[in-house]
């Protein structure tokens, strides 16, 4: 396959299946929301498995468990940062504190801290109610900015469009309703915003977990081109039905 055939494409397979055929530096801004390792939970001071008693605004794979020991979690992302960070200059990494993530997501940060740009804030608006007694309601998650380019300072020195002043590290979005069939959609808000800001029309994106296709689908909005991977054929054929229906739109309009 050549390279350019790639492009408006979403790849049913791992995303490091899909980064191993990237160049360095191929990739205009990376943008993704991966799983959260929702499927663990707390038991007697231990990380052990949900088994089937899985939380309802979890996403369903098939193809994977979304359960993984502490250890082959970190491990599992540092390998996707790793490759995102070699085809890419900027990473936007959204992921939620959770019991699954928190250890692995705070040895992340620790690990890729001299690229770590930033971190932003997503603010959805009101807390999701505690599981239990004793626990906070889950009002934010992480956006993770990772950036080669001096990552020292929180300063971003090219391929941004937006003015002194006017962009703040909370960005407050609501949750969007479920796309059928996927129970936790990153909001086109929050992509639309990271394109605006930093991208321009006409380059590449890449989405390494496109779940439901929001990337895709606001990427096609802003005439941005795209790549994606995902592992789940029902949310492929998912995000390629919403993909074709902004399609249709956009031609209707033409």
């Amino acid at each position: 396959m050549k390279y350019e055939e790639m492009y408006d494409l979403i790849h049913h397979e791992s995303c490091l299946d899909t980064l191993a055929r990237f160049e360095d530096d191929s990739i205009d801004v990376v943008i993704t929301s991966p799983p959260y390792n929702m499927r663990r939970r707390v038991s007697n001071g231990k990380l052990i498995s949900r088994g089937n008693d899985t939380p309802k605004n979890v996403a369903k794979y098939s193809e994977f468990t979304d359960d993984l020991p502490t250890e082959e979690y970190l491990e599992f992302h540092s390998k996707v940062l790793t490759e995102c960070l070699r085809v890419s200059n900027r990473v936007f990494y959204n992921i939620a504190v959770v019991a699954g993530s928190k250890q692995a997501l705070f040895q992340m940060i620790g690990k890729f801290a001299e690229s770590l740009k930033d971190i932003i804030i997503w603010d959805k608006g009101h807390g999701e109610p505690a599981i239990q007694e004793g626990v906070l309601n889950r009002q934010f998650e992480f956006i993770l900015v990772f950036e080669k380019d001096y990552p020292i300072s929180r300063m971003f020195r090219k391929d941004v469009y937006f003015k002194r002043g006017t962009l703040s590290d909370v960005w407050k979005i609501p949750r969007e309703k479920h796309a059928k069939g996927h129970q936790a959609v990153m909001p086109s808000r929050m992509v639309k915003t990271i394109l605006e800001n930093f991208s321009a029309e006409g380059d590449l994106v890449y989405d390494p977990f496109m779940g439901a296709g929001t990337t895709a689908v606001v990427c096609e909005q802003m005439n941005r081109r795209w790549i994606g991977s995902e592992i789940s054929e029902e949310y492929v054929a998912l995000a390629r039905q919403r993909v074709s229906e902004v399609n249709t739109l956009n031609a209707f309009f033409e």
